[in-house]
């Protein structure tokens, strides 16, 4: 008669235990969150198509300078290794916000080309201020990933960049870097 009793209090027991062990353990990864997860895990893969869409005229986003080697840090002037490293200006009275970039690059010799696309995720560009970028290995403020088997740190000849950059209600602003021949990856 016992018996009766315990096995159903049991079983019921196990599928409640079993349930709230479900709910502890990590769920899987969902396509979107790994979309962005990955530009911050430094898994920076090559597009076939500019996906940025600003159809804006008003001025206001400037690149003041692009550099794609002997660069100098933005705060100390000291040199730095080598990497995509872009200078932004707002020109307007507000911040800037929704920050994406996209860029080409072209081996000169061989004609082969990459380009790349990254929306840069919280970054907003104070009113009337510049904002210095790069595009490494590094971390922090204004370091984003790149792709280490790039054209840029890959090839050993010349690496023309076309740039663009574009926020939210200003137009889309350009630029272009060089990289000469070498492999773009020394202190200078």
């Amino acid at each position: 008669m016992k018996w009766k009793i315990i096995i159903p209090i049991a079983v019921v027991a196990l599928i409640v235990a079993g349930g709230i062990a479900m709910s502890q353990a990590p769920s899987p990864a969902t396509p979107a969150s790994q979309a962005s997860s990955s530009a911050t895990t430094g898994d920076v893969l090559p597009v076939t198509t500019n996906p940025i869409s600003n159809t804006s005229t008003t001025p206001g986003l400037t690149i003041v300078s692009a550099a794609a080697e002997d660069n100098v840090d933005p705060i100390s002037g000291a040199a730095i290794t080598d990497r995509l490293q872009i200078t932004l200006g707002n020109t307007t009275k507000k911040p800037l916000t929704h920050v994406e970039t996209y860029y080409e690059m072209t081996d000169i010799t061989t004609g082969a080309t990459e380009a790349y696309y990254l929306a840069l995720d919280g970054l907003t560009l104070a009113p009337n201020a510049e904002t210095t970028i790069s595009f490494d290995t590094e971390t922090g403020v204004g370091h984003y990933p790149e792709n280490p088997y790039s054209l840029y740190r890959s090839s050993t000849n010349q690496v023309d960049f076309t740039i663009q950059v574009s926020v939210d209600g200003v137009q889309i602003a350009k630029g272009t870097a060089t990289k000469g021949a070498g492999t773009g990856e020394q202190a200078d």
